[in-house]
């Protein structure tokens, strides 16, 4: 947000437009970073640079704005990345405050569990790109595979699941565990009708099979309750394959999910899990906690490329004026109002934050921002537990199937090879950290009966306790003990719990029907205004780390369109599409375009 030839930023005070013109040389970043100091840049001191090849605002220090950073910052932009609060957005991890003893490090904690799947592609690009010490592959040598999965259900055995991928050891398993494994396949195939197994194949075959005017129309009009006509299906159909898919994997309700959502995510899943068109296994984790393995890193790396940031700036609107961004207008740490210019700005924030800094004069320029209004958010948000004993648990994420508020977990000591948990964190004691995902906080738990939002953040941490204990300690052995319970930390970002206004600074955005058509192309109507975030329109259609990363690669290609810049464009990856389906759909465009329903739909 702040842009300058020689300086490589310039500050404006007041909150008076500033125009760009002459200011050439500055890239601006700034959005949700970690909450520290970031001085100037020093990697190349005392060497000659060259002339930066413009100034360029990107409004947000989260996945998206660090993207754009680095692709600009390697094609010999000068940056300035500006967060409001922490370096990594959602995606970093965070310091437990006070709970660090003996000259180890603070417990870590985490907004929610970062997962990677093998069906993101551009994203393990930029990871290859940032240097880590012995790892020839940078930051992405530092993903690690579990080789298996786990569906817990409350009142029956939970199904142990593998994930097929060449080079996976299956854990071994006990003969209590085998006898548990083997229940739950055999119940859960007599629970679920051998007709409503097929009848769901069946609707699987219709979406794989549609062609993509189909899903952009039909498809995304229709929510995934309807197309797989869950209300008609028993109790077991409607929680695994509708519910439980759209709650835990796209993170909203089936009655509202739009099936081109879920279907183009599912299709994507299978076809990683057949090894078609993977960048790795179907389920990638980080060695680490994401800080140390990831996003400081990333940082530093940014630092040597000649990025600066500014941590603790709050953007507050983008002025508009003459047809182009004038300045940003900025809150500084202590306070104070100042305009930053810059001759291209990318805007990176979250969508629930970016829209209220576009004012009616941009929105204006270009009606299509205001159809952001449209896009919905809702809160999905991580708790962590700490532990003083390993718990018996998969070796892998843990999905509780029938917990009221959608849980899934990972414990992750185990995934964090080579370092002594209880060594490096707290204060000894603690020994793995369980990290949980609550994707429902509008439905009554089942110890207070109140939902999330209505209880206080204690109340929230014993229902998810009291929800995971049901889930995993009903039949056998528990896996969870009260008495191994050190500490909890629910993510900071929600305030108000317990009050009639809760709040979350972190929401995620959700996929109700005809949310598509709302989202935004990362190149706007106003000429020095691009687009990056997780709301943009890209191919993978959700809201994700992935959907973040090609946002911005589309953002700076775009600003390197309307500069003809000769730099190299950005590879931007789509999802896999397998070749031998493309016959079928070819003559469902045909029957969609003459208003029939696709071949293999029977209704």
């Amino acid at each position: 947000m702040d842009g300058t030839g020689t300086t490589r930023r310039t500050f404006v005070a007041g909150a008076t437009a500033v125009t760009g013109a002459g200011l050439a040389g500055t890239a601006v970043v700034a959005g949700a970073g970690q909450a520290r100091t970031a001085g100037p840049a020093t990697a190349g001191a005392g060497r000659a640079r060259p002339a930066p090849a413009g100034t360029v605002a990107v409004l947000g220090g989260g996945v998206a704005g660090l993207t754009a950073a680095h692709e600009l910052a390697e094609r010999g932009f000068a940056v300035t990345v500006y967060e409001r609060r922490a370096l990594g957005g959602k995606a970093r991890s965070m310091d437990v405050p006070g709970s660090a003893a003996g000259g180890r490090r603070p417990l870590p904690a985490e907004h929610g569990f970062r997962f990677i799947p093998g069906i993101y592609h551009n994203l393990p690009d930029t990871m290859r790109r940032i240097p880590y010490p012995g790892n020839p592959d940078g930051v992405y040598g530092n993903l690690v595979a579990p080789g298996e999965m786990m569906m817990a259900r409350t009142g029956r055995e939970d199904l142990r699941l593998p994930i097929p991928w060449p080079g996976h050891r299956p854990e071994p398993l006990t003969l209590d565990e085998l006898r548990r494994a083997l229940t739950a396949l055999l119940e859960t195939a007599v629970r679920l009708p051998a007709h409503e197994v097929a009848y769901f194949v069946g609707r699987a075959l219709v979406f794989l099979t549609s062609c993509q005017e189909r899903r952009d129309g039909q498809w995304e009009r229709t929510p995934w309750w309807e197309f797989t006509r869950a209300a008609r299906m028993s109790a077991d159909y409607q929680r695994l394959l509708a519910v439980g898919v759209t709650r835990n994997i796209v993170a909203t309700k089936a009655e509202e999910a739009s099936t081109r959502t879920v279907g183009t995510l599912g299709e994507a899943f299978v076809l990683n899990a057949l090894g078609r068109g993977a960048d790795g296994p179907p389920d990638r984790i980080l060695n680490a906690p994401t800080n140390e393995a990831w996003i400081d890193p990333w940082v530093a790396h940014l630092r040597a490329l000649g990025v600066e940031f500014r941590v603790g700036w709050t953007l507050r609107e983008l002025r508009h004026g003459d047809g182009r961004i004038t300045a940003a207008l900025v809150d500084g740490p202590d306070g104070t109002r100042r305009a930053v210019a810059a001759d291209h700005y990318v805007c990176a924030l979250p969508v629930e934050h970016a829209r209220r800094t576009w004012g009616p004069a941009l929105r204006a320029a270009d009606p299509r921002l205001a159809r952001c209004d449209r896009l919905r958010t809702d809160w999905m948000t991580g708790i962590q537990f700490y532990l003083t004993e390993r718990p018996p648990l998969v070796r892998g994420h843990v999905n509780c199937v029938d917990s009221p508020w959608a849980l899934t977990a990972i414990a992750q000591a185990h995934h964090w090879a080579g370092r002594d948990f209880a060594g490096v964190y707290g204060d000894g004691t603690v020994v793995d950290c369980l990290s949980v995902d609550v994707s429902e906080w509008d439905r009554p738990g089942v110890l207070y009966g109140k939902t999330a939002k209505q209880c206080t953040r204690e109340q929230v941490a014993r229902e998810v306790w009291a929800q995971l204990k049901a889930a995993l300690n009903d039949t056998g052995a528990p896996a969870l003990r009260d008495g191994a319970l050190h500490s909890w930390f629910l993510d900071p970002g929600v305030d108000g719990l317990g009050t009639p206004h809760p709040t979350n600074e972190d929401e995620l955005l959700i996929h109700p029907v005809g949310t598509f058509h709302d989202r935004p192309p990362a190149a706007t109507r106003v000429p020095n205004l691009f687009l990056a975030g997780d709301y943009v329109s890209v191919d993978i259609d959700l809201a994700t780390m992935e959907g973040a990363n090609a946002s911005a690669r589309q953002a700076v290609n775009a600003l390197l369109d309307r500069t003809g810049s000769t730099a190299p464009r950005c590879a931007v990856t789509p999802l896999f599409r397998p070749p031998e389906l493309e016959p079928l759909k070819r003559h469902d465009l045909a029957r969609y375009r003459l208003g029939l329903p696709n071949a293999l739909d029977f209704g």
